[in-house]
């Protein structure tokens, strides 16, 4: 029995690979060399010419540095937004506060393309639309409501007694939520703020729509330049392209894997 789990395991798994070969293989051939009949074949390594030639073509070092700081800036505001809406929910005891949980955690209930036109307009009429100032706060929101439910659940596990206990040695609200619950929490928000830099570098819809300067969009709409219907570029620097800028996101799990497992504990330290 356990042979046949692991010959299912091996399969699952080399299906799982098989993209990730495709994307490796194919981005590493010359334009010259590539060939739609011989997709799983190696041949040739011409990766870091195709990545030059990426980079040149989707002018992806302009978008670089506004990608960063979408993926940075919004979900640490995000998280720390989150936490307070959490404490304030939990700790403080706040007034009605389920209604306030279901009223910001409401917002994910509907789809993200239902209100593209009126953020458009909105944006268009406030003069947000293709600004960095106007991406960071559209993130920021997207990411609030996901953050305020984790945050919720998290401070939910942690014993009242901390609290009372602060207010007792004199410790103020906003004191008792720096110094105890953000630290006591530290596990989560990193979880937090790994997924939702993820999604934010990955987000191809908004930036599509609220931007169109080099300076302000986002790096997955400037690599869909290498993909128009007039001067496409070669596939092989399209898949290198790719490749490219999903690097970032790969490093960063890997980097804060440990912190990511443990956030996603819930509590476990």
């Amino acid at each position: 029995m356990s042979k046949v789990k692991t010959g299912v395991l091996l399969v699952l798994g080399l299906i799982w690979l098989a993209p990730i070969y495709l994307l490796l293989v194919n981005a590493s051939k010359s334009i010259d060399g590539y060939d739609a009949k011989t997709v799983w074949k190696p041949g040739g390594f011409s990766l870091f010419t195709n990545f030059g030639d990426a980079w040149n073509k989707a002018a992806l070092g302009e978008t670089l540095v506004a990608t960063t700081m979408y993926s940075v800036i919004a979900p640490v505001l995000a998280v720390l937004i989150g936490a307070a809406v959490g404490y304030a929910i939990v700790v403080l005891r706040l007034k009605h506060g389920f209604l306030w949980f279901v009223f910001i955690f409401g917002g994910t209930i509907f789809p993200l393309q239902m209100v593209l036109m009126p953020l458009f307009t909105g944006y268009a009429d406030t003069g947000l639309y293709d600004t960095r100032v106007g991406m960071i706060i559209v993130y920021t929101a997207i990411s609030v409501p996901f953050s305020a439910f984790v945050m919720r659940n998290f401070f939910t596990g942690i014993a009242r007694s901390v609290f009372e206990a602060a207010i007792v040695d004199g410790g103020g609200l906003f004191r008792i939520f720096r110094s105890i619950y953000l630290p006591m929490a530290g596990s989560a928000l990193a979880a937090i703020f790994i997924l939702q830099a993820t999604f934010i570098w990955n987000d191809l819809l908004l930036g599509l729509t609220l931007s169109q300067s080099d300076s302000v969009r986002p790096i997955m709409p400037a690599l869909t330049g290498l993909q128009s219907t007039y001067g496409g570029a070669a596939l092989p620097t399209v898949l290198a392209g790719g490749l490219l800028v999903s690097l970032p996101t790969v490093i960063l799990f890997l980097a804060a894997q440990r912190f990511f497992s443990r956030g996603l504990a819930l509590g476990q330290f």
